[in-house]
């Protein structure tokens, strides 16, 4: 199965990756199209007859842990004939040994794209402002794009189609859900939240995905009852309650999100062919009972995976040749 060579529709070459708000609905079909194929390929021979990145490398700056984004990066990279290069915090210090700018300005001449997993999603900015190559966001305190498109990329996997699926996130108004909600909106879905008081998205996020959907057929929906936002949906979604950075909130957050947990009692409520997606890491127990993490209707496992295919599909139409 071809890996590369002309393809029509848009062209995403030199393209950064910092919002999923950066890429039209076309856009993302192509991507999901390619990852799709990649996928296809990969599963039928463990490798890719063409190698789209042959001699390209990308950088890796990240600022927070990873198993999935660093893991289905640099091995996408490599199954993709290319290489990956993994500089931890202590290595750079984006901000702090030399300036956000100065990085990216000097890696822009040895490498042909930078990959970051940050905490502000001004550094992801200014790294692209000053970089002549791609940058992509690998999570960021605003956004996770990547996620949400491996998250999308498997629902229409499973369902065949996006437009008028209702996908219910139940939790925090966090990183994850702005990027499901603005690429949810863009892709005709229903995305709704359920999450306590204190806790919702960024309002600015919240009206641009608004705007989106309202072109695309799409909506989203905030509420406050777990049991009303999954009702009839096909899809719960959640996310661990305390994110990365917040780990002085811990024992507060337990406590303000009890009874917003996904069990089988929520999924019972929600219908009895909804399934259950989480980004992971999973704390069992809190956000997601055991037995509906690893129960017959939980994708979570094909989210992983796709991480791997659609981050490829994106590195392939941006660094790769047309």
């Amino acid at each position: 199965m071809p890996t590369s060579g002309a393809r029509s529709g848009p062209d995403l070459r030199g393209r950064d990756l910092l919002t999923v708000a950066d890429l039209s609905r076309p856009e993302v079909e192509v991507v999901f199209d390619r990852a799709a194929e990649l996928k296809a390929e990969l599963r039928a021979t463990r490798r890719h007859a063409d190698l789209p990145l042959a001699g390209r490398s990308v950088a890796m700056l990240f600022e927070k842990p990873s198993l999935r984004t660093r893991v289905t990066f640099e091995v996408g990279m490599a199954q993709l004939g290319g290489h990956a290069i993994y500089m931890a915090t202590g290595e750079v210090g984006l901000g702090v040994r030399e300036s956000v700018a100065d990085v990216a300005r000097n890696l822009e001449r040895w490498v042909d794209a930078i990959v970051v997993r940050t905490f502000a999603q001004a550094i992801v900015e200014e790294l692209a402002d000053a970089a002549a190559i791609p940058v992509i966001n690998a999570l960021t305190d605003l956004e996770h794009p990547c996620q949400a498109l491996a998250d999308l990329f498997t629902l229409r996997e499973r369902f065949g189609a996006l437009d008028g699926l209702v996908l219910a996130f139940v939790g925090d108004g966090n990183n994850v859900f702005h990027s499901l909600a603005l690429l949810g909106g863009l892709l005709g879905l229903e995305v709704r939240l359920a999450h306590p008081p204190g806790y919702g998205p960024d309002a600015g996020i919240v009206e641009r995905a608004r705007l989106v959907a309202a072109s695309s057929g799409g909506r989203i929906v905030l509420g406050g009852d777990p049991i009303a936002t999954v009702r009839g949906a096909d899809v719960i979604y959640t996310d661990a309650w305390t994110s990365m950075g917040q780990d002085s909130e811990a024992t507060r957050r337990r406590t303000d999100f009890a009874g917003f947990g996904v069990d089988l009692q929520l999924l019972s409520a929600a219908g009895p062919a909804t399934l259950v997606m989480h980004c992971l890491p999973a704390h069992r127990g809190e956000e997601i009972s055991s037995d509906v993490l690893d129960g017959p209707r939980s994708l979570v496992l094909e989210q992983a995976e796709n991480r791997l295919h659609v981050q490829k599909g994106f590195l392939v139409e941006s660094l790769g040749d047309r």
